[in-house]
């Protein structure tokens, strides 16, 4: 009988090139902005001063940090319904495993709604219980036609 990983690698090979999504709105406000901030020591007024930033700022509000946004992968992906359950029967856990690639076209302004869709773009089995996960993350802005961030994001999945 074969591992939960094999059947699992099966299952995710049907979905390579087909997007999910989109997941659940959520509202990247001041409050979130100044905690990131604060976090990573980045007290730039284009995040945190909302005077200067509508003096100086071609966006006239504060917006988001690039990171933070790429932080919001893991909560926003997690808001989109797995294509087939199955291919997670067994997994004990997901491990960020890094990017290929990430880009930032449009800045995400303060009180702006973001959400996630992804794309598997490939799936390989590293070892009976290991799965690597690359899917390409495109995080929306509400209103805008450019997204926010483009990622091609690596998971390693360990099932039982």
């Amino acid at each position: 009988m074969a591992e939960n990983a094999e059947k699992a690698l099966t299952i995710f090979q049907k979905y390579i090139g087909q997007e999910d999504g989109p997941g659940e709105w959520h509202t990247v406000d001041q409050k979130e902005i100044n905690l990131f901030a604060d976090a990573t020591h980045d007290h730039q007024f284009i995040h945190i001063d909302p005077k200067k930033a509508a003096e100086l700022s071609p966006y006239k509000v504060t917006i988001a940090h690039g990171f933070l946004t790429l932080s919001l992968l893991p909560h926003l992906t997690g808001k989109i319904p797995p294509a087939d359950p199955e291919a997670y029967q067994g997994l004990v856990m997901g491990v960020n495993y890094g990017l290929e690639k990430v880009r930032f076209p449009n800045p995400v302004k303060v009180d702006s709604r973001v959400r996630a869709r992804r794309t598997l773009t490939s799936i390989e089995l590293k070892n009976p219980k290991t799965l690597q996960r690359v899917e390409t993350i495109t995080i929306e802005i509400d209103g805008e036609a450019k997204p926010g961030c483009v990622a091609e994001f690596v998971t390693r999945l360990v099932y039982a």
